[in-house]
């Protein structure tokens, strides 16, 4: 890491309290933006300035927010999502395979209605896009957050969120399976009439460790009308298959394949 000398902080510190802007100092000098505004943060907080940063939070606000949107972020949060809540990083992350270009959009979309108020950016991954929102709030909006892993920890909705996923349940249902499940062609063969034929026929999966959560999907499946069964893998049951001919024409209608 580069060492900068007092006096060059110093000189950058004053051209800043002269009203220069952070792009003009560090376009100067050479030193990085991120640089620049932690200098500035440290000179600030040792000279007793607070800058309040507004807040956009419904939950903290008590505003009402698209519920239909936060219902399907929802999903993706409890399929591929991860929330950094740490003293200097506060963002949410959702991972989205570079396969389906559509669904980084949705993500990020999701992201900006539920909380139009903060940015998001997107990070290209080895194969997938990290799309992230940054802000602290997250955990108000998704209480689930906590140290570990989802399936190693008791994942349940709380009241308020229960009553969005009854009122938009195909918002979750699509988010689960945009995250963690697919839509997929099987195929079989039978004979008729003394002839081998090939059958292709739709189906949808959905793959999570958590118990909890493929419960939750298969209530709210269920309350829609969607007929789903467990498949084992191996001798765990983290497949929710739904084969049934009206279930995935349902299925078909309100969340569709990945794009």
């Amino acid at each position: 890491m580069e060492e900068h000398s007092a006096a060059l902080r110093h000189e950058v510190l004053a051209m800043l309290q002269n009203g220069a802007s952070q792009r003009a100092v560090s376009d100067q000098f050479g030193v990085p933006r991120g640089t620049i505004g932690w200098w500035a943060y440290e000179d600030r907080r040792r000279r007793g300035i607070v800058i309040a940063r507004p807040c956009h939070c419904p939950r903290c606000k008590g505003v009402d927010f698209d519920h239909s949107a936060y219902s399907y972020l929802l999903g993706l949060y409890l399929g591929d999502g991860h929330i950094v809540s740490k003293p200097k990083q506060h963002h949410l992350s959702i991972y989205c395979c570079d396969n389906w270009p559509g669904l980084i959009d949705e993500a990020e979309k999701a992201m900006r209605t539920v909380m139009p108020g903060y940015s998001t950016s997107r990070i290209q991954k080895k194969g997938c896009t990290e799309v992230k929102s940054y802000t602290s709030h997250w955990t108000c909006m998704f209480p689930q957050h906590g140290p570990g892993r989802k399936h190693e920890r008791a994942i349940a909705l709380e009241d308020w969120q229960e009553e969005i996923v009854e009122e938009h349940p195909w918002g979750l249902i699509r988010g689960l399976i945009h995250s963690d499940g697919c839509r997929v062609t099987n195929w079989t063969v039978r004979t008729v009439g003394g002839e081998r034929k090939r059958y292709e026929y739709p189906r949808y999966f959905f793959t999570n460790k958590s118990d909890d959560i493929r419960q939750l999907l298969g209530q709210t499946l269920d309350k829609v009308g969607v007929e789903w069964t467990t498949l084992a893998r191996g001798s765990d049951p983290f497949n929710i298959s739904v084969a049934r001919r009206e279930s995935v024409a349902l299925m078909d209608l309100h969340v569709g394949a990945k794009y």
